[in-house]
C-alpha cells in the first residue's frame, strides 16, 4: 500500500494525524497522548466511518480466508485485554459493535443505545492498533485506502 492521505483535504489530514498519534499511544500504552488524540477524533466529522473503513480492511488482510465466531471472539478479546491493563474504562460491548459493524452486520438502528462519536473514537483505536500489529504493516496505508474506498463509495452513490 504505497498509496497516502496526504493530499487529502484538511478534515481528512485531521482524521488521520489523530488517528496515527491513537494508535501510536495505544501501541505505547500512554494514556496521556491518547486521551488528546482521541478528543480530536471525537471532534472530526466522519472518523468512525474512516476507522470503521480501516478496520474492515485491516480485518481482511490478517483472515483472507473469512472470519468466523472464533476469529471474532479473539480479535475482541486480544484488544480488549491489551488495553485493559492501562485503560480500565474499556467497554468489551462497544469494541464489539465496532467489529460487528466493520464486517457490516451491525446496524445502529436496531440498537437501543448505539455507541456515540466519543465511544467509537476512544475505542476503534484499540481495536485499530492491535490490528495494524497483527497486520506487521504501518497504519497510513490502511488509512489512505480507507479515505479511497470511502470517496470511490461516495462518487457512486
Amino acid at each position: 500500500m504505497s498509496v497516502t492521505w496526504r493530499h487529502l483535504p484538511a478534515p481528512a489530514r485531521e482524521i488521520a494525524v489523530a488517528a496515527g498519534e491513537a494508535v501510536a499511544a495505544v501501541q505505547q500504552r500512554d494514556p496521556t497522548a491518547y486521551e488528546p488524540a482521541v478528543d480530536r477524533l471525537s471532534a472530526a466529522d466522519r472518523s468512525g466511518l474512516v476507522l470503521g473503513a480501516a478496520v474492515r480492511l485491516l480485518l481482511e488482510e490478517t483472515h483472507p480466508d473469512g472470519l468466523d465466531g472464533d476469529d471474532v471472539r479473539q480479535v475482541l478479546e486480544g484488544s480488549v485485554r491489551s488495553a485493559a491493563g492501562w485503560l480500565p474504562e474499556v467497554d468489551p460491548h462497544v469494541v464489539l459493535v465496532l467489529l460487528a459493524g466493520a464486517l457490516g452486520v451491525y446496524d445502529p438502528g436496531d440498537d437501543d443505545n448505539p455507541p456515540g462519536p466519543a465511544a467509537v473514537a476512544r475505542h476503534a483505536p484499540l481495536l485499530v492498533a492491535d490490528l495494524v500489529s497483527a497486520a506487521g504493516r504501518p497504519l497510513d496505508g490502511y488509512l489512505a485506502t480507507a479515505f479511497a474506498e470511502i470517496e470511490r463509495t461516495e462518487r457512486q452513490d
